[in-house]
């Protein structure tokens, strides 16, 4: 033991480290050395980025001194830290300009759970049954390497596959460079509610695969179709912030806002208008106001461009979407739709939203292009009070490993489907945050399919439904004990990397998944060729090559403000894709399973404001926190109409 471990391990600025309990050994409690100088009672505050969603929302983390129970060379006491006490959001982030969703609230909750994985955890029961013993780090890592090179050995390197969350970020970046260098394939993303089908058309339509960003404050007339931007969907933080510019920004203008659903959302129920409609049929209203639009000639007749032609029948003029056909099929009287196509019209500058549920149906791409042509309509297209991109930086270009990608691979159904007949089982799957065992469709057969896999490694700092199907757990730090960082999708008018350093100390033996990864490469029989010494590095090197901006001059000062936003370069910025030829979409009546005689009623599923799809529901204030309509507590619930029930 070296000097330093032994000071820790027995004095306290002078205090004995054991503090016995009625002279019982079982009850004996260490206190160790604080890494850290730390003033009784007085508060500082630290930049973070919160991790709970794809956001990117900005932190302020309000740090105290407190004693914290902590394990230091597999010994459990207390030390004395300076711990995150309260999270707020950053009054100057350009995403949520100082709001912070409940969840963001709850997410300080996370770094101190009392079920959080304290150490490297290696299966000694079955599969599933949750049972392990505690190992070492570097057994837990020989073991990691030992898999990976035999793969390699065999030259089976795309055996190795990866399963996480959707996130745009360095991390992921970092794990997609990692696997490509490794000679597998991409990571394979899995989210209960994604948005892929409004990527995929807005790639169609204007060239960008990403989310869109609303300039909400500058806009009059707002139409939302099942788009719950209040509550979980997209950047509901910066939605939010932008909803009440638009309602209370502008004196004397006070912007209208529609919304057309087929359940009463928390974004519903701050509308001026509320319209029911039948689901699935949220495209068809959209080209009926379009109709509208185009027959009083209320818009010029060439307007729709590139998202237009995407749409069958649009050089027609939508014969077929006239407002007596759309009621018969979306249920909107054919008066009210005329209202609402001159309201957009001529209350400009105007956009419409789409979103979540009516893009989960059988025709939703369908859906979300025919509101993108609206958009193209009504000229609301990168325009002030439409709709836009948020440029996004060319990690390529700021960080020069990162160049180069592993092959694409298959959506997470279709890799499930591939292992469960035997066509593409990978030999070792890394884990890391996607839980599809808990969440994803049971005709999917996650579970089965998971059991066939032989050897999974989870990075999960938690025990779930999924991670319990692992062999090996490697813990990683929670978002406060490491480098917090993201690259929002959408969300903000101009580019933003979120970026902060370690707001507390790590309090158990947990490593950060980044930094285990570039330690993995050095320790494979062949060394992976990734230039970056720790997760840091990468970093460094990649917002070192931002520009300078009035607020930005250094790598020091975005690491103070928690992030760097701001005009990005062509040479930085990822390009819009060049327009590719594609057959017109028509609209179909949306396939539902089971005989409607038997099954009358449509199942919805939702995202929670307080747990999303169920992945935050182990937070005690997300479960004490009422429901924004139903006020329930500790529980969840199933909807129906008062009148149908």
């Amino acid at each position: 033991m070296d000097r330093r471990s032994f000071i820790k391990l027995t004095a306290v600025t002078g205090t004995s480290a054991v503090l016995a309990s009625c002279g019982n050994p079982e009850n004996e409690v260490i206190r160790f050395v604080p890494d850290e100088d730390i003033m009784p009672g007085i508060a500082t505050m630290k930049p973070s980025v919160c991790t709970l969603c794809a956001s990117g929302c900005g932190l302020t983390v309000r740090m105290m001194m407190a004693d914290a129970d902590v394990v230091r060379n597999g010994q459990k006491g207390l030390v004395r830290i300076h711990a995150a006490k309260k999270l707020e959001g950053f009054a100057d982030h350009p995403v949520n300009h100082g709001g912070l969703c409940a969840r963001g609230q709850a997410a300080i909750q996370v770094t101190y759970h009392p079920d959080r994985i304290t150490q490297p955890l290696k299966r000694s029961g079955d599969r599933g049954q949750a049972k392990y013993d505690a190992i070492s780090w570097d057994d837990a890592i020989a073991e990691l390497v030992s898999r990976l090179d035999a793969l390699a050995m065999a030259g089976n390197q795309k055996s190795l596959a990866f399963l996480t969350r959707h996130r745009r970020s360095h991390r992921a970046a970092l794990v997609d460079r990692f696997l490509a260098t490794y000679g597998a394939t991409a990571a394979v993303t899995y989210e209960l509610f994604n948005d892929d089908v409004l990527r995929r058309a807005n790639a169609l339509s204007f060239g960008r695969e990403q989310l869109p960003t609303f300039d909400l404050p500058n806009a009059r007339y707002v139409l939302s179709f099942g788009a719950d931007f209040l509550g979980t969907w997209n950047s509901p933080t910066s939605q939010g912030h932008g909803y009440g510019l638009l309602r209370q920004g502008r004196p004397g203008i006070r912007g209208m806002f529609v919304q057309v659903e087929s359940r009463m959302t928390q974004t519903g129920a701050n509308a001026d208008q509320w319209v029911p409609l039948k689901p699935g049929t949220e495209g068809v209203l959209a080209l009926g106001l379009a109709h509208v639009i185009m027959t009083a000639k209320l818009r010029p007749a060439n307007a729709g461009g590139r998202a237009g032609a995407l749409i069958d029948a649009w050089s027609s003029g939508l014969g077929n979407f006239a407002p007596e056909q759309v009621e018969m099929i979306t249920g909107v009287a054919a008066a009210r739709v005329e209202r609402l196509a001159r309201e957009l019209a001529e209350m400009s500058p105007s956009v419409a939203i789409i979103g979540g549920a009516p893009l989960a149906q059988s025709n939703g791409l369908f859906s979300a292009l025919a509101v993108n042509a609206l958009n193209s309509l009504l000229g609301s297209v990168e325009q002030p009070g439409g709709m836009f991109f948020t440029p996004q930086i060319n990690l390529a270009s700021t960080a020069k490993g990162l160049s180069g990608r592993a092959a694409a691979s298959l959506p997470f159904d279709k890799a499930a489907a591939g292992i469960l007949d035997g066509s593409a089982v990978p030999q070792v799957l890394l884990l890391d945050g996607a839980n599809p065992v808990h969440s994803a469709p049971k005709g999917w057969r996650v579970r089965e399919a998971l059991e066939k896999v032989p050897y999974i490694v989870s990075f999960g700092a938690f025990l779930d439904e999924t991670s319990a199907l692992s062999d090996l757990i490697l813990p990683d730090h929670s978002f406060l004990e490491k480098w917090a960082e993201t690259l929002p999708e959408s969300g903000s008018m101009t580019a933003v990397a979120s970026v902060a350093p370690a707001a507390e100390v790590p309090m158990y033996q947990t490593r950060p998944k980044e930094d285990l990864l570039l330690d993995v490469r050095r320790r494979l029989a062949k060394p992976l060729n990734l230039p970056w010494e720790n997760f840091e590095a990468l970093l460094t090197e990649s917002i070192s090559a931002l520009p300078t901006t009035s607020t930005f001059d250094t790598w020091t000062d975005a690491q103070e403000k928690g992030g760097w936003w701001g005009t990005l370069p062509a040479a930085l910025t990822t390009p819009a894709a060049p327009a590719t030829q594609t057959k017109p979409f028509a609209f179909q009546e949306p396939q539902f399973d089971g005989d409607p005689g038997q099954f009358p009623l449509n199942f919805l599923p939702y995202g929670s404001s307080a747990f999303l799809d169920g992945s935050l529901a182990h937070l005690p204030w997300l479960q004490e926190m009422p429901d924004p309509l139903t006020s329930a507590m500790w529980s969840s619930w199933i909807e129906i109409n008062p009148t149908t029930a």
